[in-house]
């Protein structure tokens, strides 16, 4: 299992979502995130004098998705959300927890049952 860790343009996130509707997601979580990358430096050296930092709202979709459907959900953001301009954001894949998939309502996923003991 990895994480799919996506920040991408807030107008973007809609069709993000829509693209993935279909894919082999286990898991998603969509947060509302401000930050900044690149920006900060071009903006600095554009106006070439000082100026407060702003951070920029983005949207970060947090997927849980198989070890062999990775590329297939990463592929899928990056040709959704890339539109070529600075500000496009990042994604992010790290390994996953390993162990399994607890829901809170049902136990393991997968219906197994915790033993007493």
């Amino acid at each position: 299992m990895k994480q799919v860790v996506a920040i991408v343009k807030p107008y973007l996130v809609e069709k993000v979502l829509e693209a993935l509707k279909h894919a082999p997601i286990e898991s998603c979580a969509v947060r509302e995130v401000k930050g900044y990358g690149r920006q900060k430096n071009y903006l600095d050296e554009y106006h070439g004098s000082e100026y407060s930092l702003a951070f920029l709202p983005k949207v970060e979709i947090s997927l849980w998705v198989d070890d062999l459907r990775e590329e297939e959900v990463v592929r899928t953001i990056v040709e959704i959300a890339r539109t070529g301009r600075m500000g496009d954001g990042k994604i992010f894949v790290m390994p996953g927890l390993g162990g399994d998939l607890w829901e809170k309502k049902a136990g393991p996923a997968g219906g197994n049952q915790p033993q007493a003991g």
